[in-house]
C-alpha cells in the first residue's frame, strides 16, 4: 500500500485550513500523495488562512469565482479534475476532502472504475458520502495544528447515527472468521471498515480496537491461540460461536498390550 499514488482534492470552501497538515499526514499512511489541489475562490477574505498552508504543504490552488451567492462553485471544478485524473491513469486512489454530499456520485464513480477512494470530512457529513468511500476519515479525530476551528461552511446537517456496535462487531467477526469461528484482530478491523467505512474506535469512546473488543461481553478474546501462521496474533470470536464449537475429545489412553514372548527357534544339529 505504500506505493499507492493518491490524488488529494480539497474543497477549501468547505474545509478549514487548520486541518491541512493533519489530514495530509494521515493520508500519507495509505500511500504517496502525488497530487495535492485545493479548490476555492481565493479572492475571498475567508480563504486567507488557507494561503499559508498552500506553500507549507505544497498544495496547488485551483481558483474558481463564486459566481452565485450561496452556491459552492468549486464542486464542478473538483469533479472535472477528478475525472481527468481518472482517465490519465497516473493515480491509484483519490482523497476527497469535503463534507458536501454533492461529491457522493463522484466517489461512487471513481470506485466503479477500480480506484480506492478515501473520504475526509466532518462527523456531520451525510452517510451517503461516507458509505460511497472505501474509508472515511473524520477531521475531528485528526486534530488541528492551530486553535479549534470554527464550524466549516457548507451543509448544516446533523451527524448521522452510528451503527449499533454489537450488530456491527458480530457481523464483522463472522465475516472475518475462519472455519473454527476465530478471526484475527487485524482482519476484524478490515471487515469493520468494509461494513462501515467511517468506523473508528474513537467514535465509540475507545482509543483503539483492542480495548473496544476487550470490553464487549458478547466477544471472546484469545491472545495465545496456537494456529498455523497466526502465532502471536490476537484472535477474537463470538461467544455463540465458541459455545457451538464441538468440544475437543481427550486423546484415548494407551493401554499396555500383552504380547507373547517369542521363543527363539531351537536349532537341531544333525547326528
Amino acid at each position: 500500500m505504500a506505493d499507492l499514488r493518491i490524488a488529494v482534492l480539497i474543497d477549501a470552501d468547505n474545509v478549514s485550513h487548520q486541518y491541512a497538515g493533519p489530514l495530509l499526514e494521515e493520508l500519507a499512511k495509505f500511500g504517496r500523495t502525488t497530487v495535492k489541489r485545493a479548490y476555492g475562490d481565493w479572492s475571498g477574505e475567508n480563504m486567507k488562512g488557507w494561503k499559508d498552508k498552500l506553500n507549507k504543504h505544497a498544495i496547488s490552488p485551483e481558483h474558481t469565482f463564486a459566481y452565485t451567492r450561496g452556491k459552492n462553485s468549486t464542486d464542478s471544478a473538483l469533479i472535472i479534475d477528478a475525472m481527468d485524473l481518472l482517465y490519465s491513469g497516473n493515480v491509484d486512489g483519490f482523497a476527497i476532502v469535503s463534507s458536501d454530499s454533492d461529491f457522493t456520485r463522484l466517489a461512487s464513480r471513481l470506485r466503479e472504475s477500480g480506484k480506492t477512494v478515501y473520504g475526509v470530512g466532518r462527523e456531520r457529513t451525510p452517510r451517503a458520502l461516507q458509505e460511497a468511500c472505501d474509508q472515511f476519515l473524520l477531521l475531528e479525530l485528526l486534530g488541528t495544528t492551530d486553535a479549534a476551528p470554527a464550524d466549516d461552511a457548507g451543509e448544516a446537517e446533523d451527524a448521522p447515527d452510528l451503527p449499533n456496535l454489537q450488530s456491527l462487531l458480530t457481523r464483522a467477526v463472522n465475516n472475518a472468521a475462519g472455519d473454527d469461528g476465530w478471526a484475527t484482530l487485524s482482519s476484524l478491523g478490515t471487515n469493520l471498515r468494509r461494513l462501515f467505512s467511517a468506523f473508528e474506535p474513537k467514535r465509540y469512546g475507545y482509543d483503539a480496537l483492542l480495548p473496544l473488543v476487550e470490553t464487549q461481553p458478547f466477544l471472546v478474546l484469545d491472545r495465545e491461540r496456537q494456529r498455523v501462521g497466526l502465532k502471536g496474533q490476537v484472535t477474537v470470536a463470538t461467544r455463540t460461536a465458541v459455545k457451538q464449537a464441538p468440544a475437543k475429545q481427550a486423546p484415548a489412553k494407551k493401554t499396555a498390550k500383552k504380547t507373547a514372548k517369542k521363543t527363539a527357534p531351537t536349532k537341531t544339529t544333525g547326528s
